[in-house]
């Protein structure tokens, strides 16, 4: 019995439970997900009934049987991330949430997304844990999350730069940057090529939440990379195991090694993309796996994981010139939960 099964019999033990929130109990990509859970039907071991998945009587005798029981283990207060914030970033955060909700509606021609506003200020907080905000120049490579807003409301940040490809989303950072008095410049620039000249080896950190497909994260990371000063540049950028299987999560990190990084955290399912107005579930009906399971989504199972890098050595970024974005770099055999 794998890990995978496991983590299934532990939390079916606990009655049946909504397909998405099975889903996002346990470590297993989409299209693997979706294939088990098909698999699991025809052994008999599962009945999937009005969106909830329960164990049939032989699935209970299977759990019993290696003893799996369900039992919460983490953290209600701080969901499980480890983080909370203070009165200073509390201040922020407060202003932050007060902005956000005029905030532009995500696109689906860009695959825009964005996590909740707590998860955005963990990241902050997480930021500031590691030293990296203060008096640093930070460099954001597509800001659907606003955290350029966030981070820049603590005080703490010398400069930030943002690019984005939507109009849109930059216009309403200016005019924020603009009536806070916030150190940001946000510019609207397209990562098919490479950054202006005045952008390349300028900062100390780089933040993005790169497409999850291994030439979206090569032209992504390569972007946020090529603007770091050199050895000690530092890089944040969100990964989750849905969309990106274990198989890839070793590519991606082979490609960190090769542009001189260490990884020096992962904090798992550290951000969620909640079911609100205005985000990417607003047009679930074109995500594969929702169409697949055939019922609307009830849980806020789209989870990622939050990574940073540290350069030890001149960062080499994979892709130095031009790169078209085509149906590769925003899609593969994993990306079901990408619009279609």
């Amino acid at each position: 019995m794998d890990r995978i099964a496991k983590q299934w019999l532990q939390v079916l033990s606990q009655g049946p439970v909504s397909v998405y929130r099975l889903l996002d109990a346990q470590d297993a990509s989409l299209p693997e997900f979706f294939a088990r859970l098909q698999a699991w039907q025809e052994q008999g071991w599962i009945a999937l009934e009005d969106g909830k998945v329960r164990l049939t009587e032989q699935g209970r005798a299977l759990a019993r049987e290696v003893g799996a029981f369900y039992e919460p283990v983490r953290c209600t207060h701080c969901q499980g991330t480890g983080y909370v914030w203070g009165p200073r970033l509390d201040a922020a955060f407060q202003k932050y949430l007060e902005i956000t909700r005029q905030r532009p509606e995500a696109e689906a021609r860009y695959d825009q997304g964005f996590i909740n506003p707590q998860g955005v200020m963990r990241r902050v907080a997480f930021m500031y844990e590691r030293g990296d905000l203060l008096k640093s120049r930070i460099f954001v490579v597509g800001d659907d999350d606003l955290l350029s807003i966030a981070a820049a409301l603590t005080g703490l940040p010398e400069a930030i730069t943002v690019i984005d490809i939507d109009e849109r989303l930059i216009r309403f950072i200016q005019e924020w940057a603009r009536r806070e008095n916030l150190p940001i410049e946000a510019r609207v620039v397209d990562v098919q090529h490479a950054l202006p000249q005045d952008l390349q080896g300028q900062f100390d950190v780089f933040v993005t939440d790169p497409v999850e497909t291994l030439p979206g994260i090569s032209l992504f990371l390569s972007r946020g990379v090529s603007a770091l000063k050199g050895e000690g540049g530092v890089g944040y950028f969100g990964l989750t195991t849905l969309e990106a299987s274990r198989q890839k999560w070793y590519r991606i990190q082979e490609m960190l090694h090769q542009m001189g990084f260490v990884i020096t955290d992962i904090r798992r399912q550290f951000n969620v993309y909640p079911q609100v107005e205005g985000n990417f579930f607003a047009y679930q009906e074109q995500l594969p796996i929702v169409r697949k399971l055939g019922v609307p989504v009830d849980h806020d199972w789209y989870t990622s994981s939050f990574y940073r890098i540290e350069a030890v050595q001149t960062p080499k970024p994979l892709v130095t010139g031009t790169k078209i974005i085509d149906e590769a770099v925003y899609r593969d055999e994993e990306s079901w939960a990408t619009p279609y």
